[in-house]
């Protein structure tokens, strides 16, 4: 068994080890930064940041779901599921599908119309996970930039 639940103040240090198996190289911040938006992510009712703990109380994986407020589509939100990382040593156990299907539950009850997610990977079996969590890849084309100091990654 499994409890997924949001993420609490004593979450951070696991989850900041978790998004480092994510992106490995990513920066260290040095002054607290990180802290500081993970705080503000906590206070925001609108910034879901999901946590999966085994049966020991442990945080296994995360997952980050955005609800952006929207005018079109009569006034429904729409999700961004974004640092979907489960622990190296226990992906392929169901993890990662029972946290992105918790939060794609989370967005469907507060009226999103739909949930998107992007992907760095190039990987197939990366590309089949999420089809298999329900998302298609036929139905929309994302484009990303980057400030032109930061051009890849």
């Amino acid at each position: 068994m499994h409890l997924i639940r949001e993420a609490k103040a004593q979450d951070f240090r696991r989850l900041t080890a978790l998004y480092g198996q994510l992106n490995p190289d990513d920066p260290t911040p040095e002054r607290g930064e990180d802290r500081a938006v993970f705080d503000e992510i906590r206070r925001s009712s609108n910034l879901l940041l999901f946590v999966l703990e085994d049966d020991n109380g442990n945080v296994q994986a995360t997952c980050y779901l955005n609800l952006i407020p929207n005018i079109s589509r009569g006034a429904s939100p729409y999700g961004i599921i974004e640092n979907v990382v489960t622990e190296e040593a226990l992906r392929g156990q169901g993890f990662g599908k029972a946290i992105i299907r918790h939060a794609l539950r989370f967005a469907w009850d507060k009226r999103c119309y739909k949930v998107m997610l992007q992907t760095g990977s190039k990987r197939h079996s990366t590309h089949n996970f999420y089809k298999a969590c329900g998302f298609r890849d036929d139905e929309k084309f994302g484009f990303v930039a980057r400030p032109p100091h930061q051009r890849s990654g």
